[in-house]
């Protein structure tokens, strides 16, 4: 299979640094994604931010990226929101109270970029508030699947940013086409995602966000390659499924029911 024809020389991996909000996409339906979390981290005077989602009302999946910062490190959790900026009654601000970065995760190649964060109290689930399915391990995407991303990062390169939450469609890869842009691609722990024919993409500030084929969330927004929209590298969920629920379990060893969102 041939990548597509346009992309420039690979310069360098670009690991998303808070990947800012969806390029080519539209806006979402106000709280149709209720499992979307908006995460504030703030690192001494700096203030960044990442997406996120809800898999169990006390934990939150995201980007380790995200979090992988020196120093003091405080994280608000805001859930139920649709436009980030305005106090909606909707939403539910918790702050993290750990968080765990894969043993792993490699900030120079973005290998194992996945973190679980801990929330220290438990989100109150309703309409506005949700969890959402992870895939299992023995659960893959195929080539050619049509999945959805969410965020609230740029959405364009020039750094306009959106106040409301926005979603564009993505197709699933062929691994080749990551592979011949870079030797750090691990196909059984990343997925090769992009739109090749539209300027359809995430961005700055969309990092740690969801990949939602057939209503699970099947992968996490990593990173991209320098100067190009596609195609965009995933963090795959099924390969590291026993590892998330090996730290759920360290979390608390009650299971904790939450109701996935379906559409």
């Amino acid at each position: 299979v041939r990548p597509q024809t346009v992309l420039l020389v690979f310069l360098s991996i670009v690991p998303q640094q808070c990947f800012g909000q969806i390029i080519g996409g539209r806006k979402a339906d106000a709280h149709s994604r209720p499992y979307m979390a908006y995460l504030e981290i703030k690192n001494g005077r700096n203030t960044t931010a990442c997406g996120g989602f809800l898999i169990r009302p006390d934990a939150v999946l995201s980007a380790a990226h995200c979090m992988d910062k020196k120093g003091t490190v405080k994280v608000t959790v805001t859930l139920g929101a649709h436009n980030i900026r305005r106090q909606e009654r909707s939403q539910q601000k918790i702050r993290a109270g750990k968080w765990v970065i894969h043993p792993q995760y490699s900030r120079k190649d973005g290998k194992n970029d996945i973190v679980l964060l801990k929330l220290k109290k438990k989100a109150e689930i309703n309409e506005n508030v949700q969890c959402i399915s992870i895939a299992k391990e023995n659960e893959r995407v195929r080539v050619g699947d049509l999945c959805t991303v969410s965020g609230w990062g740029w959405t364009s390169k020039a750094g306009d940013m959106s106040d409301v939450l926005m979603e564009v469609a993505l197709k699933v890869q062929y691994a080749e086409i990551c592979e011949q842009l870079s030797n750090n691609f691990q196909c059984q722990s990343m997925i090769c995602v992009g739109d090749e024919e539209e300027e359809k993409a995430t961005y700055k500030g969309d990092s740690g966000g969801p990949l939602v084929c057939n209503k699970k969330a099947h992968g996490i927004v990593s990173h991209g390659y320098e100067d190009c929209l596609f195609p965009e590298i995933f963090t795959r969920i099924s390969h590291f499924e026993p590892w998330i629920q090996k730290q759920l379990k360290r979390f608390s060893r009650k299971a904790i029911p939450c109701f996935p969102f379906s559409d």
